[in-house]
């Protein structure tokens, strides 16, 4: 790979794995909080005032900062590795990161002074500092322009290399970044013209329900923006770590071609108790998020057979016999393929969440986070850590610290999370709300029932804290490493090198389906909203 990639990607992996450790530092104290043993009161003379404090930086920089850095450098290392080019003009890069950086700092100036308590959802009528909505802004700016880059660098490749089919890294990670483009066109919306004059006075109130719905627009799309770089790793990495190929490259593509078709008219399904939205949208939106589950299913399909194709190439035998002989004692294969085992369970809880009637038991109960922690916790952080186990060595030529320790990391945390969502679902399951300091419910409402689980929900969370300090360990021992290795990117070949058809290379017609769909399931529920503003809603700041 190009030394100048390099450094820009290991810059993006040194912020993501920071704001990773910063904001999990927060985790335990949640779980532990949830348990009924609160060490935030101990925690204001080091500057953290409240719990809810605590859960806004939890979720900012593990939800939104240590994914979106990762997944800037992860897509750019695929990107340029796959094609076999440098970036066309990587000081746009260059410029992308240093406004997601500057854009980071100035939010985390308010978060940190607890200004900014208004949670990872930021919903008014909770209100920050205007520079803290900047910063937010920056930050998602900064992540268009570094996608800018690498769509101009594709472009470049394709005219250069007429009539081949671009690289399946490579297409898969400029899908993931048009994705982003669009979705997080409802988000800048929310904050340009709604948040930002109203933190800044000029408008006295703020339309709660228009502002809910231009943030599901990015919010539930922003799940498959995770989703996705993980899935360019399986479908594209882990083949080939399992020994095998990829069993079916157009079925692979035709994938993603349907995640960017689907993944963004689907937000209101996380709105089925908001009132002003009608039946008929919420329905279209249902159906819409089943219909999101097909290319996951497909996905499945296809990065197992992958894997077994891998096995059987390694001498697995049996119905599942094979899955013995998979690379088990290899930290990146086993983190990732744990992470995929997990993420079936969160799958199948999607399905309640995004059924009308049984939603209604557990919306806005400890089940949602329960539920996204097995999905961005899980199958996303999971996969990015496998993923840096031999990202690492390959940036810095040293040898990883210890695979032994890596391979104890990513079991742990397996364990940790099954014991820790197992608890929160439970707990949502028994009414108790998400977002609430559980230890003080319990004591003046709750009943015994919430015992039990309010304490798997606090020992998975301490597994949790010391998987992630494991994994830290393996990052700082391995750049202090002095043993040399060469590692190179493993990068799977389709197991049929049939031409790809034309379908699965025309953006045009993908692209307009997009925009299509888009229009359909948001037009009139935008308009109707629009044409019947009010905004009267003051902003306020509890904590």
């Amino acid at each position: 790979m190009f030394a100048a990639e390099k450094k820009l990607v290991g810059a993006h992996m040194l912020v993501a794995i920071v704001a990773l450790t910063l904001g999990s530092l927060f985790g335990p104290l949640q779980a532990l909080e949830h348990m009924g043993l609160n060490l935030y009161p101990t925690l204001k003379a080091v500057g953290v005032q409240s719990y809810y404090q605590g859960l806004t930086l939890h979720g900012v920089l593990n939800a939104l900062v240590w994914t979106t850095v990762f997944i800037t450098g992860f897509l750019t290392l695929a990107t340029v590795r796959t094609l076999g080019r440098p970036i066309v003009k990587i000081w746009i890069s260059w410029v992308g990161f240093g406004l997601m950086v500057v854009g980071l700092v100035i939010a985390a100036i308010p978060l940190l002074l607890n200004q900014a308590s208004v949670l990872y959802t930021f919903y008014p009528p909770l209100q920050a500092p205007w520079y803290y909505y900047l910063g937010l802004v920056l930050f998602v700016v900064g992540s268009w322009v570094s996608g800018w880059s690498l769509i101009i660098t594709v472009v470049v490749w394709r005219r250069e290399n007429k009539g081949q089919t671009t690289p399946f890294m490579a297409f898969a990670s400029v899908i993931t970044v048009v994705l982003w483009q669009i979705c997080t066109l409802g988000i800048a919306s929310e904050i340009l013209v709604l948040i930002l004059p109203w933190s800044l006075g000029l408008v006295q109130g703020i339309d709660v329900q228009l502002s809910r719905t231009l943030f599901w627009f990015t919010g539930h799309p922003l799940v498959y923006f995770w989703l996705l770089p993980a899935y360019v790793s399986w479908y594209g990495m882990i083949p080939k770590q399992a020994g095998g190929k990829l069993f079916s490259e157009p079925l692979a593509r035709f994938s993603f071609w349907m995640f960017l078709l689907l993944s963004t008219p689907l937000g209101l399904h996380h709105q089925y108790v908001d009132p002003g939205l009608t039946e008929g949208a919420k329905f279209l939106h249902a159906v819409l998020t089943y219909a999101v589950f097909f290319p996951s299913m497909l996905t499945a399909f296809n990065v197992i057979a992958s894997m077994e194709n891998g096995a059987r190439a390694r001498g697995g035998k049996g119905l599942v016999g094979w899955i013995r002989a998979l690379p088990w004692k290899e930290p990146s294969f086993a983190a990732q393929v744990l992470a995929m085992i997990l993420f079936a369970f969160g799958g199948a809880g999607g399905v309640i969440n995004a059924s009308y009637n049984i939603n209604l038991v557990i919306h806005n109960t400890a089940w949602v986070p329960g539920h996204f922690h097995l999905t961005v916790g899980t199958a996303v952080t999971l996969s990015f850590m496998g993923i840096l186990y031999w990202m690492l060595p390959y940036l810095t030529g040293k040898a990883l610290w210890s695979k032994k320790a890596a391979l104890w990391q990513a079991w742990l945390w397996f364990g940790g999370m099954a014991i820790f969502s197992t608890g929160m679902h439970r707990i949502g399951l028994l009414g108790a709300p998400r977002r609430t300091m559980l230890g003080v419910a319990i004591d003046n409402y709750g009943s015994g029932e919430w015992r039990i689980p309010t304490l798997l929900v606090g020992i998975g969370g301490m597994i949790l804290f010391v998987s992630l300090v494991i994994f830290l360990a393996e990052m700082v021992m391995t750049l202090r490493s002095k043993v040399k290795v060469e590692v190179d990117m493993p990068i799977a070949e389709p197991l049929h090198n049939d031409p790809m058809p034309n379908w699965l290379n025309n953006w045009k017609p993908w692209l307009a389906g997009t925009v299509g769909m888009i229009v359909v399931a948001y037009g009139p529920v935008l308009i109707q909203l629009i044409g019947s503003i009010a905004s009267n809603a003051p902003g306020f700041q509890l904590w």
